[in-house]
């Protein structure tokens, strides 16, 4: 019999660097399409965007070489098709509404992805191991507060159709919200660590659930508060679902009990209801959900009803990138911005994209299983699920599954912070991944952990 005990894991460097070019050259292909099918002819700027968008990822590539050698492979190629993807649909749509290129939404995107991109790798080199973040666990939580209800002060806080979730500081604006769930993950995931022992403790079994004690209620009964007084105050369904959606998952992750997502879904219910007899626009966002396409629907808002009208338009196989007529829908850019795709790419485009989310969620779910400590188990979870409601909300916004929330999808919608929100998670959950994927150093003598990674071969 021999022992191997030293294995190292693939650091998957060389096919994340494959990967990043196939992504560049998709996001390139799909631009040229958009320039010949609006102008007939190739964009004369292709060579030097595409060089400058592939330069900007193979940097970022090469950081994650120097400080996270065995982070996963796969996270960066998929944001950036994502984030190209965005940009392709935002040039797209100001061609189509006559922007000049000075004046465009896409070269304001394409400024803030640069800046977005050089934030996170920011964060990969200072950012040495995700355990850090626990020492701060609480100043998370205040910053994350804090974020929530900026938007609340005078002077700086403003109001935009009806949601003032956004501050103005001279010409810029900017959403807190997005980077405060980046903060609340951080807080959430080190005090779940400290107490999950008493979280988990059993009660009362009522109808085969066994719930917890009535004195453990306290942090979902604050966390229900908070986002109540989120929509209340701010007048934001979309950041009150996903603050609170937040801390159920990951109280549930820390706990392993089903009765804490019951609770959670059950105080969501009353929350729901009691939002749509006291606001008038909940109602309205509800009787267009239910019945978008009536007389009083219409006439409070036909936004999702062109959307609807877009996606059906492009079937199954879409219009054709520059084909068709997205801009017709408000906020195209933005809000529905994924309505634009499906007209133009079809249900097969849309469905590619979707499939990308659920790779990068996969992804994050798989980092946090693979980590070794529970605070990083926590955190990774937690971004991963914030990702991805996120997106459950967006796209059952827009396809009528759930009321609309005002959410934009990361990484294709317009929008700085969203951008500079999500790269910074995707560097955090990449960090988590290198020191998951990172093989232990030799030890003098055997341990638990060294010989769970023996492999033992039987040769005759």
């Amino acid at each position: 019999m021999s022992v191997i005990s030293s294995y190292t894991p693939r650091r998957g460097r060389n096919v994340e660097l494959v990967l990043l070019i196939a992504a560049v050259a998709i996001v390139m292909l799909a631009y040229v399409n958009v320039g010949l099918a609006t102008s007939g002819t190739v964009p004369p700027a292709l060579l030097a965007l595409g060089g400058g968008y592939l330069g900007v990822a193979v940097a970022f590539h090469l950081v994650l070489r120097w400080r996270a050698s065995y982070a996963d492979p796969l996270m960066l190629p998929i944001v950036t098709l994502l984030n190209g993807l965005g940009l392709v649909m935002l040039h797209r749509l100001d061609l189509a509404s006559d922007r000049s290129i000075t004046e465009g939404v896409a070269l304001r995107q394409l400024m803030w992805s640069a800046l977005a991109v050089a934030i996170a790798a920011v964060v990969l080199v200072l950012l040495r191991d995700h355990r850090i973040l626990r020492r701060y666990t609480y100043l998370a939580g205040a910053i994350g507060f804090f974020l929530l209800v900026l938007p609340l002060f005078p002077v700086i806080g403003t109001s935009i159709y009806g949601s003032r979730i956004w501050i103005q500081i001279g010409p810029f604006s900017f959403q807190p919200g997005e980077l405060a769930k980046i903060a609340l993950a951080i807080f959430f995931a080190g005090y779940l660590v400290q107490t999950r022992d008493a979280l988990s403790v059993a009660g009362r079994k009522v109808l085969g659930l066994t719930l917890p004690r009535a004195r453990d209620l306290g942090p979902i009964l604050v966390a229900w508060l908070a986002s109540l007084a989120v929509l209340v105050f701010e007048r934001d369904l979309g950041s009150s679902l996903l603050f609170f959606g937040l801390f159920v998952a990951m109280l549930y992750v820390a706990t392993e009990r089903v009765s804490w997502i019951a609770i959670g879904l059950t105080l969501f219910g009353i929350g729901a209801y009691t939002a749509y007899l006291i606001f008038g626009h909940v109602q309205t966002r509800v009787l267009l959900w239910l019945d978008t396409f009536s007389p009083e629907a219409l006439a409070a808002s036909d936004q999702l009803a062109k959307g609807l009208m877009g996606m059906a338009s492009g079937g199954m196989f879409g219009t054709g990138l520059g084909r068709g007529r997205p801009d017709i829908t408000y906020f195209a850019e933005s809000d529905f911005i994924i309505p634009s795709f499906g007209e133009e790419i079809g249900l097969i485009g849309l469905f590619a994209i979707v499939v990308l989310y659920g790779l990068l969620v996969e992804r994050g779910l798989r980092t946090s299983l693979g980590t070794r400590d529970g605070f990083g188990k926590l955190l990774a979870a937690g971004l991963s699920f914030s990702l991805a409601l996120q997106c459950f909300v967006v796209v059952g916004g827009v396809t009528r599954v759930i009321p609309l929330t005002g959410l934009t999808m990361p990484f294709l919608s317009s929008g700085g912070s969203s951008l500079l929100a999500n790269w910074t998670l995707v560097a955090i959950l990449l960090r988590i991944s290198d020191h998951a994927r990172r093989p232990l150093p030799e030890a003098s003598g055997p341990s638990p952990v060294a010989e769970a990674r023996t492999e033992v071969v039987k040769v005759r």
